[in-house]
């Protein structure tokens, strides 16, 4: 399936491969660097890039193309899938997946692909499995490493590798059991000149931090799971339980992992949370335009927005721009064009605005279309599709844990058009 992996950072280095099957030459990533130089962003990348005698299926994350070359046809989502995989075990393993986390973790990086991907096929994903299979790195294992000529490789195989259950490890024990839920919720949207929503989804997801002793069974249920559209479970979750009565019911991984993504498009069910007053003219001839832009929260149940962070692609034809901000900061770059203001938390009482004039090229003609505004921010405490967990309940174990439920919304393609 899977021949070889190359990991390519942002400046266009391939800074690691690996190979399976046979060893592909590096120039295949030449049809991979033709389609980077015509995608206006990295994220625009085709995913599936197909050469005479390769697939090429990438990932972008934490500013690291991961690059899988096929030779035959498989199905891309299964190489994608494995892909994300292979990242999050990055990040599980070092804290983040960087460049220099990877260069400095190198020999770990090599045992877990190995073990990850037998011959080219996805073999234990499992971060349980694999963290018996390999330990974690850590300053002292290293230095003993160093010293010694020996590697993180365990010595026994892993429990669960050839149990029912094989993303959880036996004979797990805490002095504190608790089980931690984060609703973590990102809104795409586009608004039109009129404030009217022109698209508007929700994508959601449920991240579980679960340390718990013994072999416990969950239950989560939800005080409105019909909401819930286009659910992917991770592979604990009993899912004919969920078509059934809508709950969740697993034996959970030990640790950090996803429990569930979703998505909520129903036009209807998705409550837009901030708005912006705008009024950006040019005019043909002049040398000067207006810059005016007002932000303020909307149906945010009274919880407040933060870390506001507001950017423009400014036309060609703008040289410089003279605003005052009433609150935060703000930089405009002559040479990209972009103007970036840092907003901050948004007071309802005295909502934040950017006035001022812009600087035209004399002479240039009015730009066909104004610019878009693009918005991040983040709502603590609030699901902004209105997902509220109802209950979580434990059997199989005797003791009683500690349960936690946080709710976060932020903003994911959060586009105004003016």
């Amino acid at each position: 399936m899977i021949h070889s992996l190359f990991l390519v950072n942002s400046s266009g280095d391939i800074f690691l491969e690996k190979h399976w099957k046979s060893v592909v030459s590096r120039s295949v990533c030449d049809y991979f660097f033709e389609a980077q130089e015509r995608a206006s962003e990295p994220e625009n990348v085709p995913p599936v890039i197909p050469t005479p005698h390769h697939y090429l299926i990438s990932v972008y994350r934490h500013k690291i193309f991961f690059v899988a070359v096929i030779q035959s046809e498989v199905p891309p989502l299964f190489v994608i899938e494995f892909l994300h995989r292979v990242v999050d075990t990055f990040q599980d393993y070092f804290g983040v997946c960087s460049e220099v986390a990877i260069k400095d973790n190198v020999v770990v990086v090599y045992e877990l692909l190995e073990e990850m991907l037998d011959n080219g096929f996805p073999l234990a994903t499992e971060s349980n499995i694999l963290k018996e299979l390999i330990k974690p790195p850590t300053i002292l294992r290293t230095m003993v490493n160093t010293i010694t000529g020996s590697t993180n490789v365990g010595d026994q195989l892993p429990t669960g590798q050839l149990s029912v259950v094989p993303w959880r490890r036996t004979g797990v024990k805490y002095t504190n059991n608790e089980a931690y839920f984060d609703v973590v919720e990102e809104i795409d949207a586009i608004i039109d000149k009129s404030g009217s929503t022109v698209t508007a989804e929700i994508q959601g997801v449920i991240d579980a931090c679960v340390k718990l002793t013994g072999m416990p069974d969950l239950t989560l249920s939800f005080m409105n799971p019909r909401l819930l559209d286009d659910v992917s479970f991770h592979p604990c979750v009993r899912f004919k339980r969920w078509e059934a009565e809508r709950i969740l019911s697993f034996i959970p991984p030990d640790g950090n992992f996803r429990l569930l993504s979703y998505h909520v498009s129903s036009q209807n069910l998705v409550a837009i949370p901030v708005y912006v007053k705008h009024n950006i003219s040019f005019r043909d001839g002049s040398s000067m335009g207006r810059f005016e832009i007002t932000i303020g929260p909307k149906q945010t149940m009274g919880k407040a927005v933060e870390g506001v962070l507001v950017t423009s692609q400014m036309p060609r034809g703008v040289l410089n721009m003279n605003l005052t901000a009433s609150q935060g900061t703000f930089t405009f770059d002559p040479v990209t064009k972009l103007l970036s203001w840092d907003v901050g938390k948004i007071n309802p009482q005295k909502l934040p605005s950017l006035k001022g004039t812009m600087s035209l090229q004399s002479g240039a003609s009015k730009p066909d279309e104004n610019p878009t505004i693009n918005i991040q921010f983040k709502i603590q405490q609030l699901a902004i599709s209105g997902l509220k967990v109802n209950r979580l309940d434990m059997y199989g174990e005797k003791y009683k844990p500690f349960k936690g439920i946080k709710y976060m919304t932020k903003a994911g393609k959060f586009q105004v058009r003016t």
